[in-house]
Formats: structure tokens, C-alpha cells, sequence
């Protein structure tokens, strides 16, 4: 895992084309390559074969509920915010066999996993995406228990980022410091540069495995220019955030206002599909599931994703907990944005705006915060209010 220390000590000057070799080499090396790649109308990861695969030309459109993909009229790679789904899938997996066995005699005996474990190098990744696989990192890494497949995973993982000069209409990551500039926790960091009709990448290593691999590409150092430019990109995106979020003291916020009117205001518009938890890129609820084959002699244990916004995933003996989608969402975003610095020491929202842009009713946890701190404890909103009455956001 690069520390970001190699950054800020050399940049080299990587050509269009070179990014090509850069992806090749990582093959060489034993690594499966994955990147972002248009699909079914949206840009998400996947396996890539080449440059050719990453989606030159294209940029996205975003905001509550809203998702489009439109062309640029430049030949920008990286040109685009993020996608519906991050590097999580590939460390913790939607469904995952803890345990595998089959029937012999009156009994069952363990058989020995499969799957190997697959060098992957990741290219594309954002700086909000860095932030928030640091989140899990502490979930699963740190602690008495750490989870050994995540850990064998995250090992074989070489990350190239890849700096956010382009920010959607959903991302606050400026106001939550994970962003858009990638500082720490890749081994190749570049920056696009498309200026004065020139098209280019500023690269820096950020760990000893992307020093190497670098120094393998013989790459120029990239001039003072290149270098100012480059910084000029990503501080305008920086300004250029599709949303802002307010932090100061938002734990203590969130946990004197259990009871605000606000909750009520905006279950009424909560659907419950859970998808602002599926395409999170914190969020680590699971279930443990036992299945057999119909005739009964293989059974396994299974790990898959789950939501605290399903009613069962807080189900005791004799009920759920929180029966209530306005208990459940009050549940997921002061966790999120409240508890989870308690248990972590760390915010689980790293500002990608997922959450906002794929809820299909446009749910924007930047506006209910604003709602709720403007309508403190001590200032509830009022039975006549129009958010009251009608839900308005």
C-alpha cells in the first residue's frame, strides 16, 4: 500500500501512448488489469485488455437521481467522476464462500477453496475512492480479527490513481478533505492534462513497487509547467464541487437530534431499496447465509452484502429493532457521518455522492444534514413549515 511520501519527491511527464506500455507492463508483471470501461450505459470497473478499453471521450452526468453518460468534445480518459460501484467489489465481494464441504458417510468433510488468490492492479482509481478503501482497511485490517481473504486480496492489489480534474454534480469530497487530489495509498498516482492542445499525464510513484515500475517506462521529468498546470486542474476542481457539506461538529449534531421532525420528512420519501448502501464504497453490512444442493451433499457457508435499510438486518427474536424506514435511515447517516468516527476514528463518508445519485427518489444526504442542523434540537421544525407539510428538499 503506497504511503504517498514518493509523491511529492519526483514527477515524470507520461505521453498518451505510454499509458498503453504502462498498462502492458503491469501485465507483464502477473497482474490482471482492471479499469473503467463504458458499460450498459454507465462507467464502472472492469477487466481491461488495453488503453482502448478506458472511456476516451466520454464524461457523466450527475445529480439526485440522475445518471447519464454524454460524449466530451475533447479525447480526455479519466474526463468523468465515478461510476455506480468502486474498487470494493474486488476486495470485499458481494458473495464470498467462507466454507465449503461435502457429504461423506454420515457426515461432512471440509473441501479446500478454489479460488486463488489474483494478482490485480487497478487503474483509474479517485482519491475519494483511496479514502474509502483506508475505511475499509480499518473495518477488516486493523483490530484483534482481521479478515484474512480481504487481507490476501488488498495485498495482491497495485493501484495507479488517477487525480479528479473533472468532479460531478453529486461529489463533496473537498468538503470532506478525501479529495479530489490523491495524496496517499497508491503506487502510481497520475494527472491528466488536456491544455494549449496538448494531451498528457503527470505521474508520480507513491510506493517502492510504483517507483519500479516507472523506472521500467523511462519516462522525462515533467518540467515546472507541467507540474503548475497539473496543480491548477485538480485546485479548480477542487472549487468546482457539485455539492458542499458542512462538518463542524457533526457527530454531536446528529446524536441530539434523534428525535428531529426531519427524519419523519424524509422517510416519507425513502423507498428502502437500499442503494445508496450497495454503491457506497464504506459500507460493509453482510449476512451469513447456509446453503445445500437439493439432494444434499454439498452444503456451504456464504458471506453476501446486506443493508441496514432492509427490515430483517436488524431482526432479533420477536422482531426488528428498527421496523421504521425513519428509524433506518436515521440509523445508516449517523452512523455514517457520526458513530462511525466513535468506532473507526474516521468518517464512513468519504464525499463521492453516490449515494445522492442513485437513490431513485434523489435522497441528498448534504440537504437533510442542512435541514437538520438548520432545524437544530432546540429549533424543531414548526407543524406549519412547508418541509413539514410537503417533504420539499
Amino acid at each position: 500500500m503506497g504511503d504517498g511520501r514518493f509523491a511529492a519527491s519526483v514527477r515524470f511527464r507520461l505521453e498518451v501512448d505510454k499509458l498503453e506500455a504502462l498498462i502492458q507492463l503491469l501485465q507483464q508483471r502477473g497482474y490482471e488489469t482492471y479499469g473503467p470501461t463504458v458499460h450498459a450505459q454507465t462507467i464502472v470497473y472492469a477487466q481491461i485488455a488495453s488503453a482502448r478499453d478506458l472511456p476516451r471521450g466520454w464524461t457523466d452526468e450527475q445529480t439526485g437521481g440522475h445518471y447519464r453518460l454524454r460524449r466530451r468534445d475533447d479525447e480526455a480518459m479519466f474526463g468523468f467522476a465515478v461510476g455506480p460501484q468502486g474498487p470494493k467489489q474486488l476486495l470485499f465481494p458481494p458473495e464470498e464462500v467462507l466454507w465449503d464441504a461435502v457429504r461423506e458417510g454420515p457426515g461432512f468433510a471440509p473441501r479446500a477453496p478454489e479460488e486463488t488468490v489474483r494478482r490485480r492492479a487497478l487503474v483509474g482509481v479517485r482519491a475519494c475512492e483511496l479514502a474509502a478503501l483506508g475505511v475499509q482497511d480499518r473495518v477488516f485490517l486493523q483490530g484483534p480479527y482481521a479478515e484474512p481473504g480481504y487481507r490476501s486480496r488488498r495485498d495482491a492489489l497495485f493501484i495507479v490513481a488517477v487525480d479528479c480534474c473533472e468532479p460531478g454534480g453529486t461529489c463533496f469530497c473537498a468538503s470532506l478533505g478525501t479529495g479530489p487530489q490523491a495524496t496517499s495509498g497508491f503506487d502510481v498516482v497520475l494527472t491528466e492534462v488536456l491544455d494549449d492542445g496538448q494531451h498528457f499525464f503527470v505521474a508520480a510513484p507513491g510506493s517502492h513497487k510504483g517507483s519500479a515500475v516507472l523506472a521500467l517506462l523511462a519516462l522525462e521529468p515533467a518540467d515546472a509547467t507541467a507540474v503548475a498546470t497539473a496543480n491548477a486542474l485538480v485546485q479548480r476542481a477542487s472549487e468546482r464541487m457539485g455539492r458542499t457539506l458542512d462538518t463542524s461538529h457533526l457527530p454531536e449534531l446528529l446524536y441530539r437530534n434523534t428525535e428531529n421532525p426531519r427524519w419523519s420528512i424524509v422517510a416519507d420519501r425513502c423507498l428502502g431499496c437500499a442503494n445508496c448502501t450497495l454503491v457506497c464504497p464504506t459500507c460493509f453490512c453482510s449476512d451469513i447465509e447456509d446453503v445445500t444442493d437439493l439432494t444434499g451433499t454439498t452444503a456451504q457457508r456464504r458471506r453476501v452484502w446486506d443493508s441496514c435499510f432492509t427490515v430483517d438486518f436488524s431482526y432479533l427474536h420477536g422482531g426488528a429493532i428498527r421496523s421504521s424506514a425513519c428509524s433506518r435511515y436515521r440509523q445508516w447517516l449517523t452512523h455514517k457521518l457520526a458513530s462511525w468516527i466513535d468506532q473507526f476514528g474516521v468518517s464512513g463518508c468519504v464525499g463521492c455522492g453516490r449515494c445522492i445519485t442513485w437513490c431513485p427518489v434523489g435522497i441528498d444526504l448534504t440537504e437533510e444534514l442542512a435541514a437538520i442542523r438548520a432545524h437544530d434540537v432546540n429549533e424543531p421544525i414548526p407543524a406549519t413549515h412547508p418541509e413539514a407539510i410537503h417533504g420539499d428538499t
